[in-house]
């Protein structure tokens, strides 16, 4: 159980270092990813070995998706009186982040498996490597472009929210569900409950709507930018 414990300590020591310097880039995860991968990778340690050891860390994923429910349910009478604004806040998200990934990826050269890979980046990670898989892309890639793109929102959403002046709850964490997913979900809880809340529901709705626009969007993607 050697890296169980590594991987504790290791996300124990970068909680405990983030929070005694207020950074962006003191991100728990990121700081996570920079010790164990290389550490893995210079040991040659397989990642099956790894994750069978880390398996009942993953089992607590799905609780803790379950519990942001509660959130959801203290900010109800918000939800009912601003639902039009949540709804189009995350189907234009959703689109905007399937288009612009997608395009710029092929105007980069990206093949279309890779662009179909790229795709549903901004969406949690079960739903993007389902998507990926059935517009022809890999599951794999999906899980990593998911990865890169919520450390992205966890690390530089609320740097850009001081600088262009954006301060209200739902506007912050609509936006960091609908772009980040859960790593801009739980960013979003540690500044603020209800912004956690918001941004809990975002990532439910998108993904929603990722799923279901997904294969319909992704073939007009490629003949408009091909």
């Amino acid at each position: 159980m050697i890296w169980l414990l590594t991987t504790l300590v290791v996300f124990y020591t970068a909680r405990y270092i983030s929070k005694h310097i207020q950074h962006p880039i003191v991100n728990p995860l990121l700081i996570c990813l920079v010790v164990i991968i290389p550490l893995l990778m210079w040991l040659e340690v397989p990642y099956e070995t790894y994750f069978e050891q880390n398996k009942w860390i993953n089992a607590l994923l799905e609780p803790a998706v379950v519990a942001l429910a509660f959130p959801l349910y203290e900010q109800l009478s918000q939800i009912r009186q601003k639902w039009k604004v949540i709804f189009s806040t995350c189907l234009i998200g959703s689109v905007l982040s399937m288009i612009t990934g997608a395009g710029i990826a092929l105007a980069l050269g990206a093949d279309a498996q890779l662009t179909a890979s790229i795709l549903p980046k901004s969406v949690t990670t079960p739903i993007a490597m389902a998507v990926a898989e059935q517009v022809g892309g890999l599951p794999s890639v999906a899980a990593i472009m998911v990865i890169i793109a919520g450390l992205f929102g966890a690390v530089l959403g609320y740097p850009l929210f001081r600088l262009i002046g954006v301060k209200a709850p739902i506007a912050k964490g609509l936006t960091m569900g609908t772009v980040s997913h859960a790593l801009g979900t739980a960013k979003a809880a540690e500044e603020n409950y209800q912004e956690g809340a918001f941004s809990s529901l975002a990532l439910v709705i998108c993904g929603v709507i990722t799923s279901i626009l997904a294969p319909i969007l992704f073939p007009l993607i490629i003949a408009v930018f091909s």
